[in-house]
């Protein structure tokens, strides 16, 4: 009786979790169906915000396009880059020995743990220090900082999975490193790579903070910057709610594709 209750318990608690976290976008995503202006004020279902989206009639549309372009372009660039860098520091990591490996590992971590507000002012204190000007490449440079680590995270534990003599068997049979490293290892931490690169990508279109102390002056806009600027001007534009809503989408689809290809290839081993 004590087991099925605690059970139970269990079970409420973990769909309460899940209520809470989805609870708000399912909110957005139901009001993106109505023209009213405002948030949680229904006027009758309506298509209108999504044409005003994709037909560029809102007010600001060339401002927000332009954000939305910025933001995954710079994600896209940072995570691809993030994921070379974070690969190759896995393997150096991965081939360390004793204390170095520790003292290696624990300063891959506190990036991750590090508050962004830290990481953005002392990027900005570092770019102005070295007398960079910022924007594009000061933006594309901090997410790849900040991305790196996650990437590291990822691939290390199928570095630790793989057989360590495969890679000294290729060496034996003639392949140079590069090719070994192309055609042995990459294929065997592809997972972990995607993975990093997944978890990239969504940070990067997440960030706000570092984005905010390294854009400069210059007007460059992501969308975290672009929906805080709108913001402070007395409220969020209207249709924001169904870009939201696509892009949370977007990427809920892209990760079930993976989750049900890994699933599979799971099921053939």
């Amino acid at each position: 009786m004590m087991k099925n209750s605690t059970k139970i318990l269990s079970r409420i608690y973990i769909w309460l979790i899940l209520i809470i976290l989805y609870a708000p976008i399912v909110f957005i995503a139901v009001f993106s169906f109505t023209e009213a202006k405002s948030l949680g004020n229904w006027t009758g279902f309506s298509f209108s915000l999504y044409k005003n989206l994709f037909s560029g009639s809102m007010q600001n549309s060339s401002a927000l396009l332009s954000a939305v372009e910025n933001t995954l372009l710079i994600a896209l660039i940072a995570s691809l880059l993030a994921t070379m860098l974070g690969t190759v520091a896995a393997i150096g990591i991965h081939n360390m020995k004793g204390r170095a490996k520790n003292v290696m590992t624990f300063l891959n971590n506190i990036p991750m743990i590090n508050p962004d507000i830290i990481t953005g002012v002392s990027l900005f204190l570092l770019f102005v220090f070295l007398h960079i000007s910022q924007g594009y490449t000061t933006v594309v440079l901090a997410h790849i900082t900040f991305c790196t680590p996650y990437v590291v995270l990822n691939v290390l534990p199928k570095l630790s999975q793989m057989n360590p003599n495969i890679y000294e068997a290729a060496l034996d049979l003639g392949a140079t490193p590069t090719q070994a490293l192309r055609k042995v290892m990459i294929p065997a931490l592809r997972p972990g790579m995607i993975s990093g690169f997944i978890l990239s990508f969504t940070m990067s279109l997440d960030d706000f903070a570092v984005t905010f102390f390294t854009r400069g002056t210059i007007g460059l806009d992501t969308l975290s910057t672009y929906i805080y600027a709108d913001a402070r001007k007395g409220g969020l534009t209207p249709e924001l709610k169904p870009l939201m809503t696509i892009l949370f989408l977007v990427i809920l689809v892209v990760l079930l594709v993976i989750n049900i290809r890994q699933s599979k290839n799971n099921d053939k081993k």
